[in-house]
């Protein structure tokens, strides 16, 4: 029977039914914390961008941040909301001071959405204001009002205080990694020097903006030192290093655009013209930008972002009847690099000997570059170590922010996945056995090498991850002893050639079930030994109990539970302590006495992965 379109059938929603029903709108996608664009992530940000424009304002010094695996609390000491507008800032939308260019001329927040879809899309949300000697507070639950409290006498500074715990009937079992909070924090106190940010016990401060900024994220000096320039609405901080590829961090008003923008691209150009003027040589674009590592800052008034997460700047002009972004940057840097270069002519000649050294390699290596092109395109029409999926560059950001693709080894391991995957949003790369150590070797390698050509290609990032093809790049190997070596070469790889899929997070293991207990009534999947012991107690007497020495070993059908909804993603992070090229000649690089040490210290293998004491062996060399 067909549905009758009749008066019947047309609904209005309010606001909080219409977030909750679209999510994807307000916050980019739901997700439970295992990525760093997840919403939960994003309903953060919404309420400490808030506290971010008062003190950009001029209004408090410092944001106070508690967070626990599923509670958030913000207090910043700002002006605090009237307090007769307090209901309406948390429930009404399209409510917001940010309307008024005189109060808020270069906000973050602009279209009084954000924090209206935080109170929707949490379980509880608290809002307090602490205005001129009285306090105002309010409850809700997933946007409804559940307590309003009366106006009353306070001896607290001014401010706004937030407390929220996101609804886990949308985000699932969620859970806030301090990674990618922390790495957040210290960006907000980049942007806005001087301001405090007390986070769970940390102190966050710096009083060099950008210069912290590359200091702090970058793990060897660079080849000369960071020049930093700064003007009315613009900041950049810049310096070459020894890696390979470009590293970039790009802000707008202070929110990090992590996919960058026409501010971006425009620094890009920019930075390339004004070298070659200087220089007063035509040089190639590559060899320039070659191990560049950069960070640009600008300010405009209501800018427009691509989506309501705001990772992408789509504003042309500085301001709506402004001068636009490529003009405003290109005659800041014409004048202040340029004067800087002339300057400063010890760190003009470094630069010049690093671009003709790079200009050197990049010939030394283009017919290998050629042919390995040629070899990758005609492999891929008929690849079958790729199994794509649709996702393509003009799909929707949406579509774009769940594509992946799991890199497997072996026949019956990638067999598993492909038959189970979803082909509209994830593809499969199959290894053809160990993938070469490429510690101490040159990006030669990288085109000479067929696994790691074909790789590339694949993820479309031998230009740079500006255009990478899968958001997730998923190592999907056998809990074992060869799964857990062949992972550590692929991470190798990437840290080495490509080290910016792993700094913007796009690098990740797949968790797979260890066990399966079972009897005729429930099956559980188990990745723990708590887990399996927790499911026998479940199960009862006389469990079937599997150990899943493979991935070839799970079932396509099985398999669909782990790569679906509920896949299970670690990513591989970094930390701000540690030395990425120390790291790799420790764990990568020629054995040492020290290092069999550690592993010996270290090595904990279960008895049934364990044929024999030759692979002990095996693993300390």
């Amino acid at each position: 029977m067909i549905e009758q379109y009749s008066e019947d059938t047309i609904k209005t929603l309010d606001w909080k039914e219409h977030i909750r029903l679209r999510p994807g709108m307000y916050i980019g996608k739901l997700g439970d914390g295992s990525s760093q664009d997840d919403g939960i992530y994003i309903l953060f940000k919404e309420v400490f961008d808030n506290s971010i424009d008062e003190y950009m304002m001029g209004h408090g010094k410092k944001i106070d941040v508690t967070i626990t695996d599923h509670k958030v609390q913000v207090r910043d000491y700002g002006r605090g909301i009237p307090l007769g507008k307090l209901i309406d800032v948390a429930s009404k939308m399209n409510t917001g001071a940010k309307y008024d260019s005189k109060v808020f001329k270069k906000s973050v927040g602009l279209n009084g959405v954000g924090i209206k879809a935080v109170n929707a899309l949490s379980h509880k949300f608290i809002i307090k204001s602490f205005r001129e000697g009285e306090i105002k507070e309010i409850h809700f639950s997933k946007g409804d009002v559940v307590e309003d409290m009366l106006v009353t006498g306070s001896t607290e500074p001014n401010g706004t205080e937030v407390t929220f715990i996101p609804d886990k009937a949308l985000f699932g079992d969620f859970h806030f990694l301090s990674a990618y909070v922390d790495t957040m924090l210290r960006n907000y106190t980049y942007l806005n020097s001087g301001l405090t940010i007390n986070f769970n016990g940390q102190k966050f401060y710096s009083k060099n903006g950008l210069l912290d900024l590359l200091n702090d994220n970058m793990d060897t000096e660079g080849l000369y030192p960071i020049i930093h320039l700064k003007g009315e609405d613009i900041e950049i901080a810049m310096t070459h290093g020894n890696q390979y590829g470009e590293e970039y961090y790009s802000f707008v008003n202070g929110q990090q655009t992590s996919q960058g923008g026409l501010h971006l691209m425009a620094f890009k150009e920019v930075v390339a013209k004004v070298i070659r003027d200087f220089y007063k040589k035509d040089f190639d674009v590559a060899d320039i930008r070659s191990s560049i590592v950069a960070a640009v800052a600008v300010k405009i008034e209501e800018p427009v972002f691509e989506s309501q997460t705001k990772t992408k700047l789509g504003s042309k002009n500085m301001s709506p009847d402004g001068v636009s972004i490529r003009n405003y940057i290109n005659d800041f840097l014409s004048k202040e690099l340029d004067n800087y270069l002339h300057i400063n002519p010890e760190t003009a000649k470094i630069l010049l000997t690093k671009i003709q050294e790079s200009e050197k390699e990049r010939k030394a290596i283009s017919g290998i570059q050629k042919l390995a092109r040629d070899r990758a395109k005609k492999v891929s029409l008929h690849n079958k170590k790729l199994r794509d999926c649709r996702i393509h560059f003009n799909s929707t950001d949406e579509d774009r922010s769940r594509s992946t693709i799991f890199i497997t080894e072996g026949d019956s391991a990638s067999g598993s996945i492909t038959k189970s995957r979803n082909v509209g949003t994830q593809a499969v790369f199959s290894l053809k056995g160990k993938p070469l150590n490429t510690h101490g070797l040159t990006k030669k390698i990288v085109y000479e090498n067929e696994e790691f050509n074909l790789l590339q290609a694949a993820l479309n990032i031998e230009e740079g991850i500006e255009n990478l093809r899968y958001n997730y790049i998923v190592i999907a190997t056998d809990a074992d002893v060869d799964g857990m070596h062949i992972r550590l070469l692929l991470i190798t790889f990437f840290l080495k050639f490509f080290p910016e899929v792993v700094k913007k997070q796009h690098l990740h293991i797949l968790q797979t079930p260890l066990f399966r207990v079972r009897n005729k009534k429930e099956t559980f999947y188990c990745y723990s030994e708590e887990e399996k012991h927790a499911a026998i107690a479940k199960v009862g007497k006389n469990p079937e109990i599997t150990r899943f020495k493979g991935l070839g070993e799970i079932s396509p059908d099985e398999f669909k539970h782990f790569i679906g909804e509920k896949i299970r993603l670690e990513p591989v992070l970094l930390k701000r302590e540690e030395s990425t090229s120390a790291m790799l000649d420790f764990y990568m690089g020629k054995n040492t006495p020290e290092r069999q040490d550690f592993i010996i210290d270290n090595l904990r293998i279960e008895q049934d992965m364990v044929e024999d004491e030759s692979i002990i062996e095996e693993v300390v060399k």
